[in-house]
């Protein structure tokens, strides 16, 4: 992700020729990639997507890595059908592309870009709304306008009611990163955050943490300058009452954790494991 300051470009790395070991399916208004461990244990992991995407077959690896160590995992479009960013756009354009997908944005209702027919009256996710919303324009208002619910809540529900899951964590790259940052400082009900570079942003309402949350940067990261990471510890130690760790791998750049191939630089692949490794353990610990 760009800083939102002083945008610039995000390098999709090394993309992955990954299938995946879980499937697609559609939930409520938001289509989702879930992937099982071979037993359930009642434990379930939010994976919020980077820029480019929930399609990104390398964040569905790190989905299906997390799965295998014991969690239901979902991986859902919090861009709602939005395009994702492609390495190919204008980068110029990026700072109006970024301002339609707030990553702090991913538990509150909404209207959608475009008008999907769950935005009727008798829509089956529906809370009504005072006023019509800014999709009905120019169509024939001859129902009832609704806004979408928050995606984290109908994400949650389908996990509660669909696979048995209790206890709940989230895990975000990038872009993801700041969502979870986020959910940890408003949502109690995710009992551990890992966030994996996401941008620091200054504000106080995001360093009460709720509950323990993991934070993963990289040394030598474009996006985010160790002076952000360096006011996000500062700001932490005064402010969190709950367990916290951040940890800065040396001689890493942006999206290393998961947009890099371990195989590639024999260098690196000691930093990339060890960060899987501290993400997997986190969730173990809380969880």
């Amino acid at each position: 992700m760009a800083n939102e300051a002083n945008p610039c470009p995000c390098d999709i790395g090394h993309r992955m020729e990954y299938g995946g070991q879980g499937h697609e399916v559609q939930i409520e208004h938001i289509k989702a990639y879930v992937t099982k461990p071979s037993i359930n244990t009642g434990r379930a992991v939010v994976v919020i997507q980077d820029i480019f995407g929930w399609q990104l077959p390398n964040t569905r690896y790190m989905a299906d890595m997390i799965a295998a160590n014991g969690y239901t995992t979902i991986l859902p479009d919090f861009f709602v059908g939005q395009e994702p960013w492609h390495p190919s756009s204008d980068w110029s354009t990026f700072p109006e592309w970024i301002k339609t997908r707030n990553a702090q944005k991913v538990d509150k209702p909404h209207c959608p870009d475009s008008l999907p027919s769950v935005c009727w009256a008798g829509g089956p996710w529906a809370s009504p709304v005072p006023q019509p919303c800014s999709a009905l324009q120019g169509l024939p208002t001859t129902g009832v306008a609704f806004l979408l619910p928050r995606e984290v809540d109908v994400v949650l529900k389908y996990l509660k009611l669909q696979c048995g899951a209790q206890k709940f964590g989230v895990v975000g790259f990038c872009w993801g990163g700041v969502a979870v940052h986020h959910l940890m400082a408003t949502r109690a009900e995710f009992r551990a955050g890992v966030s994996i570079y996401g941008i620091v942003k200054d504000s106080q309402d995001v360093y009460n943490l709720k509950n323990p949350t993991l934070f993963i940067f990289a040394e030598n990261d474009a996006v985010i300058s160790l002076e952000q990471v360096s006011l996000l510890t500062q700001k932490l130690k005064d402010h969190c009452k709950v367990e916290y760790q951040i940890k800065t791998f040396s001689g890493q750049t942006h999206g290393f954790v998961h947009r890099k191939r371990e195989d590639f630089t024999p260098a690196d692949k000691p930093y990339i494991e060890e960060a899987r490794r501290n993400l997997v353990e986190w969730l173990n610990k809380y969880v």
